[in-house]
């Protein structure tokens, strides 16, 4: 279903240029926009009656996410930083397919609102059943030495303290059958030379997935844990992170030579949420235009 927001041209390569700085990252500011939502996919209730914590639902990989995920028959809870205009337009969407939508703005690298969110959740909708691990952030640096400590723990606190965080706060609102679904990135694999830091809290949330689908307690509670590992997907972190002449070229360096959408990437996070994929865990999907890792 078209919202007149979102880029749902069939084809797939990007038809405009892209280009622009984004500070803050908003995604209805970007040219062109990421498509969202695929106006040729039909749910079948995968995920029916079903409750999903998103974080970073308000735009890129998240957003499309959570609208796949209401076209599943989820409701959705979206945890974002700030980007206010954004988680709306995602709430917008989501409630365009007949589902709920909670949107919670804070820091996940906050143990407390992690905390906070998982509680809300809860006594919203009674129940959580998805929990996805998404929410990110990255800051380039040609020199090693010029990753501040502060960065430094800035980068690691988003994009893995607070998988740690929710997933403490959510496992014992989870039932058998539930689901975590974690983003990693192909550079957990390849690594990147400007982005280390950022780099290696991807490599942790792939071994954080393998170490957390294997742990006795999440066994016992029948809760699969998995990971997504996109490539280079338009989202508001690219103008926001590169250059202008950076932004112009990316990904065209995959085999398919464009860059992904994030409505590309969202039905690896339905499969992985769903019961199509009740003998998984412990495994990352690679989303990535054709690059080869074998990890």
């Amino acid at each position: 279903m078209s919202t007149g927001n979102e880029n749902n041209n069939a084809q797939p390569t990007t038809q405009e240029p892209q280009h622009g700085y984004l500070k803050p990252d908003i995604q209805s500011e970007m040219v062109p926009r990421p498509r969202a939502e695929d106006s040729t996919y039909t749910g079948s209730g995968k995920l029916k009656g079903k409750v999903a914590i998103v974080t970073g639902g308000d735009s890129g990989i998240g957003r499309s996410v959570a609208i796949f995920y209401a076209k599943e028959g989820a409701d959705v809870v979206v945890a974002y930083l700030e980007a206010h205009s954004d988680a709306e337009e995602t709430k917008r969407q989501v409630e365009q397919e007949g589902q709920r939508c909670l949107t919670l703005a804070g820091d996940i690298g906050d143990e407390a609102f992690c905390q906070q969110v998982v509680q809300q959740t809860i006594q919203e909708f009674g129940r959580l059943d998805i929990l996805v691990n998404n929410a990110g952030e990255q800051h380039e640096c040609v020199r090693i030495q010029d990753i501040t400590a502060e960065q430094l723990v800035r980068t690691f606190q988003t994009n893995i303290f607070s998988m740690f965080f929710l997933t403490k706060a959510a496992v014992d609102h989870m039932q058998a059958g539930s689901a975590i679904v974690n983003t990693a990135s192909i550079t957990a694999y390849k690594g990147h030379p400007t982005l280390m830091d950022y780099s290696a809290t991807k490599g942790a949330i792939v071994s954080f997935t393998r170490s957390l689908s294997n742990n006795p307690d999440i066994l016992s509670k029948s809760i699969r844990v998995n990971a997504v590992a996109p490539g280079p997907i338009w989202t508001p972190l690219i103008p926001s992170t590169f250059s202008e002449d950076k932004v112009a070229k990316f990904g065209q360096d995959v085999p398919m030579k464009r860059p992904g959408q994030p409505e590309e990437l969202a039905p690896a996070y339905v499969f992985l949420a769903s019961d199509d994929a009740s003998y998984i865990t412990g495994q990352t999907i690679h989303v990535n235009g054709g690059t080869v890792l074998n990890g």
